[in-house]
C-alpha cells in the first residue's frame, strides 16, 4: 500500500522545515505519493524542482485560508498550473493581506512587549512569502528571549491580534479551477486546535462551498477519530465529492508526524479511498 500525505507545510510558510529538509523527511519516512500546500503561496515548489526522485510522486498544492458567509475556512487546491494568471493573483491579494496583518502583529509586540524589530528584521519578514508566528518566533530566539520557537510562541505570539488575512472561499475555488487543479475543503470539522464543527455547522458549510464549487473534502486528518473519518467519507459519497487526506505537517511547531493521517492508529487506511484524488 501506498503512503500518502497531501497535506503538510515548509518554511515557505508557516512550517520550520526548508523546501529540501522536508523533501529528505518524505523519503525517509518512505512517502510514495506527497503534495506541500503551504499557506496562500506555492514558492516551495521553485526550491523543490529537481529534487524529488522519480519513485516519488509530487502534487502541486495550496491552502488558501479563507472565509465563507458560513464562516471560516481552509481550501486546498491541487494540481495546478502555477503559471496560471488568476491563481498567481489571488496569492498576491492574499500575501497583499498577509502583510498587513503581519504590521499589525509587529506593532502589538512593540506596544505590548516593547520589542522592537530592528530595520533588517522587518524587511527580512516582509520579504516572506507568508511570514507567520514561526517566523516571528526565530528572531525572538535570536534575541535570547525563548530558549524555542514553541516557547516563544506560547510566551510572547499566543495573545497576537488576529487581523484579515482571508479572501473569499469562492475566489480561491475559482482562482484553483482557472488553474485546471482539484479545489478541496480542508480539515472540514476543524483544523489543529480549533473547535469541531457540529454536524449543523458542517452541513452549512458544505452546502455554501458546494454551490461555489469545490470538488473534494479533507477526509482523513492527523486529528480526527475513525468516526469523524467515516461521517465524513459517507458525506463524500453522499455529494459525488472526491477524497483526499493529509496530516498537516508543519515541523516542530505542531506534534504531527509526517504521514500521519488519523488520530486513531489502528484505524484503516485504503490506497483506494485516497487515491481518488489523482
Amino acid at each position: 500500500m501506498a503512503c500518502i500525505d497531501l497535506h503538510m507545510h515548509s518554511t515557505c510558510s508557516d512550517g520550520t522545515d526548508t523546501p529540501l529538509v522536508l523533501i529528505e523527511k518524505i523519503k525517509e519516512n518512505q512517502i510514495d505519493v506527497f503534495s506541500v500546500t503551504d499557506h496562500d503561496n506555492a514558492a516551495f515548489y521553485t526550491y523543490a524542482e529537481g529534487k524529488v526522485p522519480t519513485s516519488i510522486k509530487l502534487i502541486t498544492g495550496i491552502e488558501f485560508s479563507c472565509v465563507t458567509e458560513a464562516g471560516k475556512c481552509h481550501i486546498l487546491g491541487y494540481h495546478m498550473n502555477l503559471e496560471n494568471e488568476e491563481l498567481k493573483q489571488a496569492m498576491e491579494d492574499t500575501k497583499k493581506l498577509r502583510k498587513e496583518k503581519l504590521a499589525v502583529r509587529l506593532d502589538f509586540l512593540e506596544k505590548t512587549y516593547g520589542i522592537i524589530f530592528s530595520k533588517e528584521e522587518r524587511e527580512h519578514l516582509f520579504s516572506l512569502s507568508a511570514a507567520g508566528k514561526p517566523h516571528i518566533a526565530q528572531i525572538l530566539v535570536r534575541r535570547g528571549l525563548a530558549g524555542s520557537i514553541d516557547e516563544a510562541i506560547k510566551k510572547y505570539l499566543k495573545a497576537l491580534p488576529k487581523g484579515r488575512d482571508r479572501i473569499d472561499a469562492e475566489k480561491a475555488i475559482y482562482a484553483i479551477a482557472a488553474a485546471s487543479g482539484t479545489p478541496v475543503w480542508a480539515h472540514p470539522l476543524g483544523g489543529e486546535g480549533e473547535r469541531h464543527l457540529t454536524t449543523e455547522e458542517f452541513q452549512k458549510q458544505l452546502a455554501v462551498l458546494m454551490h461555489q464549487g469545490i470538488r473534494g473534502i479533507e477526509c482523513f486528518y492527523s486529528r480526527y477519530t475513525g468516526e469523524e473519518i467515516r461521517f465524513l467519507l459517507a458525506e463524500a459519497k453522499k455529494n459525488n465529492l472526491l477524497v483526499s487526506g493529509g496530516s498537516d505537517y508543519h515541523g516542530t511547531v505542531k506534534d504531527i508526524p509526517i504521514g500521519k493521517l488519523s488520530a486513531d492508529e489502528a484505524e484503516a487506511i485504503t490506497e483506494k479511498e485516497l487515491t481518488i484524488i489523482f
